[in-house]
This record gives C-alpha cells, structure tokens and sequence, in this order.
C-alpha cells in the first residue's frame, strides 16, 4: 500500500462525518453557501491560495440562477447553520465556484481535479432501512438531498487537498482544485470554464461516484463518452377566453404545447450517432372552462457528439416556434443547461489504468466504460483537450443502496479515502511528467 492510501485511510473517520455533516446539509445548484463556506476555510487552512465569487465566476454565463429572494434566504440559511459571513456575502448571486491553487518548489506540470457541490430536489426517504435516516445523517432540508453522492465528491476534493498539502515534496508544478456548483442541470461548469481555470493545465481529472462503478473497491479510468446535451425552457403565452361563451376569442398555449411534445419527438434521428430528445415537464392552462392562454415546458437534447446535439437544439428551436405559430400563439425559449461531449482519448486511460494497477489497490480496475448520460465537467475537459493537455472522467467503484436520483440513495464510505489517495498518486505522477 502505497503512503497515500495509508495516510487517506487513517483519515477515514473524519471523512465520514464529513460526507455525513454534509449530506445533512444539502444545498440545490447556486445555492450551495454552507459547503462553499466551508470548503474555502478548510482550503486556506492547508495552505492554498483560494480564489471564489466573482474570482471564479463568469455571471453571464450562469445557467438557470435562483430568484433573488431564493438566494437571499439560502444565504441566509446557510449563515444560520454555521457558514462564514463574509465568504457567503462575496458569493452572493449564486457565485459559488472555488478554485484552490499550489504551486510546488520542483518545476512540473499543473494538473487539476474537478469536484461538484450541489445536491437534488429530492424527499429524502423516511424508511428505517435508509442508512442515513436510521443513523441520524439524513438530510435537514426537506425536499433537498444528496441523492447523486456529491457530498461524497465534496469529502474526497477535500480530503485530497490534504494528502497534496501534506506531501508537498512529492509534488511538483501546480495543482488546481475545483468545486462546482450546479453540475445537476448542466448548469454551472460553463461560467467557471470561461473565466479561464483551466487554460493553463495539463491533466485533468474530473469522476463521479457509482452509476457503471458499482463495484466496492473497483475503478472505471475513462468514460467511454459523454453525451453532449442542451436543456430549454419553453414559454408559451395565449389569450385567454370563455370557452363556452367566446372560445374564437381565445389563443390556445396548451394546444400548442401539447403539439410540440409530440412533433419534438418526431425529430429525425441523425445517422453520425446517437441523439435523444426528452419532453420532461409540460404545465399548462388556468382553469376547466377557461380558454389556456399559458403553458410551460422542459425539455432536453442529447447526442453523441456536439455536432449530433446542436442538429438535434436546432431542431427543436425550430419545432417549438412551428408549434406556436399553428397556435397563433408566442413562445419563448430559454437555455436553461447544457454540455460539450466528452472525447475520451484511449490511451490515457490505458495509462491511468496502469498507474492504479501498479497500486495494487484495487480488486478491479477497467480502462473506459461508457456512461451513457451527460456531466458539464466535460466544459473543462475539453477546454484542456483543446489546448493540447488530457483528460479524463472516472468512475470511483463502491456498492450504492438505490440508483442515483432515489430517495434511498447512498453508498459505501470506503470509497471517500480510496479515490482521495488514488487522486494524489495521480497528482504525483502528473505534476512530475
């Protein structure tokens, strides 16, 4: 075993009440001011030059922000339950990206790691066989829960900003480590790419506990792809008239939403590769007898590539207006998330794979598998891959109690300490390059 997973696994139990504290806490996308507040302060502790608001943040470029009102009580909450003040007060808006910097005596290369913060909108289950309900830990904000393991991911960014600090003179170069807001969505890794974190780095790594990895002490190297993916919002407004009185006097905006979620559906498939479109959330009209003259939906593109996503937005752009014009109603369309593809480039996880193989650590260790949906940390991956630098999104194995999105989801705590130490024998190596 080498020296990292010693020093991660004596860390164990701090890590556990770690995710546990947090998973207690959960926080929606842009709203996360509690674990920002305390991942800044945990980051300085160690060393790191911290940087958060608008340091981190292109406003802009957020997807999907929370009202005002939202983010002031979030804020406020968040100050409430033992979050810094000050740190909060310079996050306001929802800007609560962190970025932590070291840089090393030995010249290297920079690697970064990317982990996200926020949590579902989710009930977290009452039953007595939940874990986290029967042990005290669930969650305290009702209709909010860590139900994808980013309270996991938060524990292991942390916990291996500790093993780096702790092992600086294994280090070389620049290490970066990022913790996003609003991944769930697609909504908060664009904002933090375009400020430019990552324009200088070399190797990133970006991972996710469970979904194919659902093997204890197990390790997936590389997805196999990511899908690229555009999410809409579509407003769509009428008039609203008697409808047994005056009903040619109407303009129907259900009707046209209800023909939009059909004919989206109809959209051809495209022969490059893989594309899927999904109608998610239709509400509309007011009342029985009252002509609709509102209608709201949410829906979603996907491909296999960018190319494949943006015919796939394209198309749907054009199917939602065609729709409203039949109507003679207006709609407008909002992008509410969206992601690159991620290319996964083999031979860099035939290395990573190597490099854990080596460790001895793990019972299974596989190269790619393909994932089958979509993640923003792709904006930074490809910003990297672009420049010329490698990346990679892996799968950290542990045996998860339901699928993720679930009201009893969770999962096996050994794999915080596992991927923290697998994270800096990443670093090691990299920085060394």
């Amino acid at each position: 075993m080498n020296k990292y997973f010693e020093e991660a696994r004596a860390m164990q139990d701090s890590l556990v009440a770690m995710r546990r504290d947090l998973h207690m806490h959960p926080e929606t996308g842009f709203t996360e001011f509690r674990t920002a507040s305390k991942i800044v302060k945990e980051l300085q502790a160690l060393g790191y030059e911290v940087f958060y608001g608008d340091d981190c943040v292109v406003e802009s470029e957020m997807f999907g922000v929370p009202s005002s009102v939202i983010l002031e009580n979030h804020m406020q909450r968040a100050i409430d339950e033992g979050a810094d003040p000050e740190i909060v007060k310079k996050m306001a808006g929802g800007k609560t990206g962190i970025m932590a910097v070291m840089h090393f005596a030995k010249p290297g290369k920079t690697v970064a790691f990317r982990y996200d913060m926020d949590c579902n909108d989710v009930v977290e289950s009452t039953d007595a066989n939940h874990r986290p309900f029967a042990e005290g830990f669930a969650s305290l904000h009702k209709g909010e829960m860590h139900a994808c393991g980013h309270d996991g991911h938060v524990t292991i960014g942390l916990a291996l900003a500790k093993l780096i600090a702790n092992n600086k003179e294994d280090m070389a170069g620049t290490i970066k480590i990022i913790f996003q807001p609003a991944e769930e969505g697609v909504r908060g890794a664009r904002a933090m790419a375009v400020k430019g974190l990552v324009d200088d780095v070399d190797f990133m790594f970006g991972g996710h506990i469970g979904f194919k990895a659902t093997v204890d002490n197990s390790l997936i190297c590389a997805s196999g792809g990511l899908l690229a993916t555009t999410k809409l919002d579509a407003h769509f407004t009428g008039r609203s008239a008697h409808a047994g009185a005056a009903p040619q006097d109407g303009r129907n905006a259900l009707l046209a939403a209800a023909q939009a979620a059909i004919s989206l559906h109809s959209i051809s498939r495209h022969g490059k590769g893989a594309s899927r479109i999904n109608v998610g959330v239709l509400n509309a009209g007011t009342g029985r007898n009252v002509l609709p003259n509102v209608a709201d939906m949410k829906l979603e593109t996907r491909g296999a590539n960018t190319e494949i996503n943006n015919f796939m937005s394209s198309e749907a752009n054009r199917m939602l207006k065609a729709c409203a014009d039949l109507y003679n109603v207006e709609v407008k369309i909002t992008p509410a998330g969206s992601a690159p593809a991620c290319v996964t480039e083999l031979d860099f996880a035939k290395e990573i794979a190597a490099i854990a193989k080596d460790a001895y650590e793990f019972d299974e260790v596989v190269d790619t598998v393909d994932f089958g949906g979509s993640e923003d940390c792709s904006y930074f991956m490809e910003t990297v891959q672009l420049k010329g630098g490698h990346a990679a999104y892996m799968g950290y194995g542990t045996h998860i109690a339901a699928g993720h999105h679930n009201d009893h989801f969770d999962f096996n705590e050994d794999v915080l300490w596992k991927s923290a130490a697998f994270g800096a024998t990443l670093a090691k190596e990299y920085t060394n390059k």
